[in-house]
């Protein structure tokens, strides 16, 4: 898979140090993965939730932050959307 958006993982991971190995992981897996389906997401990412079919978040670090993307699963590619903490992707959602 192709990473969109890996400025946004690079700019919380440099906020957020604690963070930066599970990116680094992420970023690593991901782009070693072919994702055709949700199952096969979901068969590495139990803890993965499905928004929509291409919408997803991925809990991180124990789900003390959430990351949000999006999956083009025809050009394996994935689009960051939003990446933060559990508290704030609570008020994020809020105003939904």
């Amino acid at each position: 898979m192709r990473i969109v958006g890996r400025n946004k993982l690079h700019e919380f991971s440099s906020a957020h140090a604690d963070v930066r190995g599970w990116i680094e992981n992420w970023v690593a897996d991901v782009e070693a993965s072919t994702w055709k389906t949700t199952q096969d997401i979901k068969t590495r990412y139990a803890s993965a939730s499905f928004l929509k079919p291409t919408r997803l978040i991925f809990n991180v670090k124990g789900n003390s932050y959430r990351l949000q993307v999006t999956v083009a699963y025809k050009t394996t590619t994935v689009f960051v959307v939003w990446l933060g903490t559990h508290a704030e992707y609570d008020q994020r959602n809020k105003k939904r």
